[in-house]
């Protein structure tokens, strides 16, 4: 069951290419990707390593290091809620309602500090990497209260007691004064939450938030996410190559293989009926409960390199659908709307060529979610 949210996105990628200096040249890390993101929804974000996905989410926040890396084209349109302008009255005044979008990607560095940690927040892979390990975690977590919030060092400490407890870190007065290499992985993750949402963002990115925990722990993390998503109204961007993680999470697929999406659409739809050959290939390489295999089947051949990617469909030469089509190796092909709120790239899906491009707008979220 699905529930429709308000139409406008909270979140809109637009065309966004991001490119790199390599040793070769420019590497085209992220190439064309579009994606929506709707207040209280999830969007998941899947594929390989080296596809995108990282990049796509730490553009939002112009995270991506220049140099080496470059914002070739595209936008990143942020639509907050009324009385949340991330400018000044005199930098942003025909958005002092904050209902017309701004494009993150024109913003100076001064504003973007505005929205850092305060309406967008991040949760990164690796949190012994990310905090910072000659300061206790009440300091890190003090230090965004005091920098987006007009409280006194009480009131933040109050607002940062009150985060741990909500990311169900127990004792948490005497857990400000713990340094990140006394905790564990799963503590350290808790406290990179709490962090994150101390300031009540609208939007949180959280890539691979799980990928360096053990089974038990990332599932207590991911129902923390959901708990705290549905208290709050929140939205987030979650960043995986579990599909699993996908099913139970997820409100919206996209699907991006060599810095394209390649598939997008509702969770059920992309489950339910993958029409990419790439996604196709991710559900037969991941064993299902009570379908008896002997074995199962990979996808051929490797990732390419994105320095020297294969003209045309960039998957092609491991897709199983190619025959030596021209069409194939001739054009990368447009994101076409296959059937109403499901899309994708690919000459071989049934229905391609009548299908239409179209902007890639998924306005739903499940009904235990609303």
């Amino acid at each position: 069951m699905t529930a429709t949210i308000p139409p406008q996105p909270l979140l809109r990628v637009e065309n966004l290419a991001v490119s790199f200096d390599g040793p070769t040249g420019r590497v085209q890390a992220v190439n064309g990707v579009n994606l929506s993101i709707y207040p209280g929804q999830t969007l998941c974000v899947v594929g390989e390593s080296g596809c995108g996905k990282s990049v796509s989410a730490l553009s939002a926040l112009q995270l991506v290091p220049t140099p080496p890396g470059r914002f070739d084209s595209g936008k990143i349109w942020w639509a907050p809620a009324p009385g949340s302008s991330p400018g000044s009255s005199s930098e942003t005044s025909s958005r002092e309602t904050g209902s017309d979008p701004v494009d993150l990607l024109s913003l100076s560095e001064k504003q973007m500090q505005k929205i850092r940690g305060n309406e967008i927040a991040m949760i990164f892979q690796e949190p012994m990497t990310s905090l910072n390990p000659v300061y206790t975690v009440g300091e890190q977590i003090l230090e965004a209260i005091l920098l987006h919030q007009k409280v006194t060092r009480k009131q933040a400490i109050e607002i940062a007691v009150g985060a741990l407890v909500d990311v169900g870190i127990a004792d948490a007065v005497s857990r400000l004064k713990v340094y990140p290499h006394q905790m564990s992985g799963g503590m350290r993750q808790r406290i990179m939450i709490a962090m994150a949402l101390a300031c009540q963002p609208k939007l949180l990115l959280a890539d691979e938030p799980t990928t360096a925990l053990d089974v038990t722990i990332q599932a207590q993390i991911l129902e923390l996410l959901r708990k705290l998503q549905e208290e709050r109204g929140m939205s987030i961007m979650l960043i995986t190559h579990d599909l699993g993680v996908v099913a139970e999470n997820a409100d919206v697929v996209a699907v991006m293989y060599a810095g394209r999406v390649v598939e997008y659409g509702s969770v059920y739809d992309v489950f339910d009926n993958p029409l990419h050959p790439y996604t196709r290939g991710l559900f037969d390489s991941m064993p299902v409960l009570g379908a008896p295999k002997s074995r199962l089947r990979t996808i051929e051949g490797n990732v390419p390199n994105p320095a020297n990617l294969p003209q045309g469909c960039p998957f092609h030469p491991r897709c199983r659908s190619f025959e030596g089509d021209a069409q194939c190796t001739g054009a990368d092909p447009p994101l076409h709307e296959i059937t109403p709120g499901h899309w994708a790239n690919c000459w071989h899906v049934e229905g391609y060529s009548e299908g239409k491009v179209t902007q890639l707008n998924v306005a739903t979220i499940r009904q235990s979610q609303s």
